[in-house]
């Protein structure tokens, strides 16, 4: 459906209720109408209202100092959309079978902007990192999924998305600069695989490949996630490596025969 003829059935009512709702994530777990009104553009009358009507649908609750949240249902409609997607039901499995094959964490994610949403994550309980659980994000440019997935972007789609971006980095060995992740996402397409080295976190490491649907690019990307004590990067690229490509093929051969 054309830009054009989509517009003839938006509903603004609903899509301002949409743009609140967008504004809570990882980082922004609560906010003041003041600040909805500042980040959307939506006047204060009607910023009220939408908040009050999710509110009354349990989408958003009002706490007592006026700071607004998410509410419980928007908890419920996020696990429903999880269990209804075919590639979170088709990795389930593979993963599984992965994550117990090597002991460690394994991770399945997708790219929604500049960062990586992970939709499955099967923990091992020795991994130190952040606390990152489904439904997290991280900036794509410091992660093994995400580098592996960007690398599939073209050059103006890359520059597009790090226009604005001063790439501030979180772990030891992360990228500074667009310049540095180009160089970086290039070795990643000629390899096939992507290694992030304490660029999330100190004392962290992972190796990620990606599954394929009926799409040229990636449908997804997996991980294996590890302590640096635990494995060197040779063992990343060998061993881990191998068994994270068989399971992305098995999840690959699962989308496409569905």
């Amino acid at each position: 459906m054309k830009a054009a003829e989509s517009n003839r059935y938006r509903i603004e009512a609903l899509a301002k209720g949409l743009d609140v709702l967008s504004l809570f994530d990882e980082t922004t777990t609560a906010l003041k109408l003041r600040d909805i009104c500042d980040r959307t553009g939506i006047p204060m009358p009607t910023a009220f209202r939408v908040v009050a009507t999710l509110e009354e649908g349990g989408y958003l609750e009002r706490l007592e100092d006026g700071t607004i949240r998410p509410g419980v249902a928007v908890l419920t409609l996020g696990s429903a959309a999880l269990r209804g997607s075919s590639l979170v039901q088709l990795s389930e499995q593979p993963l599984r079978q992965l994550a117990e094959a090597t002991g460690e964490t394994v991770n399945l994610g997708v790219l929604r902007g500049d960062q990586v949403l992970y939709l499955v994550r099967i923990r091992n309980a020795d991994l130190v990192t952040a606390n990152i659980q489904v439904g997290s994000t991280l900036p794509a440019a410091f992660t093994s999924m995400g580098k592996l997935l960007l690398s599939y972007l073209s050059p103006d789609e890359l520059r597009s998305l790090y226009a604005d971006s001063d790439l501030t980095a979180a772990g030891p060995n992360a990228v500074r600069s667009v310049s540095e992740l180009e160089e970086r996402l290039a070795a990643i397409r000629q390899q096939g695989y992507a290694l992030q080295d304490e660029e999330v976190a100190p004392g962290l490491r992972s190796v990620s490949v990606p599954v394929f649907g009926r799409e040229a690019r990636p449908a997804a990307a997996i991980n294996i996630a590890v302590n640096t004590t635990r494995h060197d990067l040779a063992e990343l690229r060998g061993p881990l490596l191998d068994r994270a490509r068989t399971a992305a093929a098995d999840i690959s051969l699962r989308l496409r025969a569905a």
